[in-house]
């Protein structure tokens, strides 16, 4: 590979990790009104951090900050920044496909829990204002039971929309590693 293949990969992946840190950045600023908002409050009484906006803006954050290794190491051209992401890309990775086969194993299970503790939760409607905005906003999007049905009629999207966004996370893994290779390669012909 030349000088302008490496140019020309060099900015592919800036580019790609800056639209990625655009979207993080999108998805913290939804999960930062949602936390002001306090629309979605606490609807699993078990896990009480569980909410959408802390949910949203530790995964807003996270893309933010892989995509921002992405683009520092790749117009930087700096190995370690790049290596560091895709270390965090391949962990990201792995734990997307530990969750799926474990969501995949204990469906039923998960289900049941989920629908116990809502119902626990049900029960503090009247008693917890956090808990009675959860609900009056969950039921205005629809119940528990349409979710469910919704998921099973569109499981097919779903599936396509998760292998979709590991195919990029593998693609973001190559062009990096492939990059580091490169940069490796000049800085050897070069002598430095």
């Amino acid at each position: 590979m030349g000088m302008s293949s490496l140019k020309a990969l060099k900015y592919v992946v800036f580019f790609f990790n800056l639209l990625f840190w655009v979207s993080g950045c999108t998805i913290l600023g939804f999960g930062i009104y949602f936390l002001i908002s306090n629309r979605f409050g606490v609807l699993f009484y078990n896990l009480p951090f569980l909410t959408v906006g802390n949910v949203v803006v530790i995964v807003g954050s996270i893309i933010m900050v892989v995509a921002f290794l992405g683009c520092m190491g790749s117009i930087k051209e700096n190995k370690c920044l790049l290596m560091s992401f895709f270390v965090l890309l391949l962990f990201i990775l792995l734990i997307e496909v530990i969750v799926a086969i474990l969501l995949f194993v204990y469906e039923q299970k998960i289900d049941e829990y989920v629908a116990n503790d809502l119902s626990q939760s049900i029960q503090r409607y009247n008693s917890d204002n956090n808990t009675k905005m959860a609900w009056d906003a969950i039921q205005e999007y629809g119940c528990y039971m349409k979710a469910k049905l919704w998921f099973h009629s569109n499981f097919l999207y779903v599936g396509i929309l998760i292998i979709g966004v590991c195919v990029i996370q593998v693609l973001g893994m190559s062009f990096a590693l492939t990059l580091n290779c490169q940069i490796e390669k000049n800085s050897q012909s070069l002598g430095i």
